[in-house]
């Protein structure tokens, strides 16, 4: 069953630039090193948060992934560009 990891956060305006280039090298390495990142989507709310939605194959894809998280510095440069963030992971169970 496909599995997304859904993260919301704040960014500084002044470091959304950097945010959204740091974001894109985080991307392509997770995706060199893990199979099953279908899409990211990166939507900013209408209250100027932003909601980042990673969908995977399965979630023992994802789960590999995260796991492994601490040994890609791309992840702490593009979190620390970010704050007041929160993360929850899911299954879709319906898609139209």
């Amino acid at each position: 069953m496909t599995a997304v990891r859904v993260h919301h956060y704040s960014v500084d305006p002044a470091n959304l630039e950097q945010l959204l280039a740091r974001r894109g090298q985080l991307i392509a390495g997770i995706r060199s090193g893990f199979p099953g990142l279908l899409d990211t989507r990166l939507v900013r709310l209408e209250d100027g948060t932003y909601q980042d939605v990673w969908r995977w194959e399965s979630a023992a894809q994802m789960g590999a992934a995260f796991a492994a998280a601490g040994a890609f510095p791309a992840v702490a440069e593009t979190l620390g560009l970010t704050h007041d963030g929160t993360a929850q992971s899911g299954e879709i169970i319906d898609e139209r």
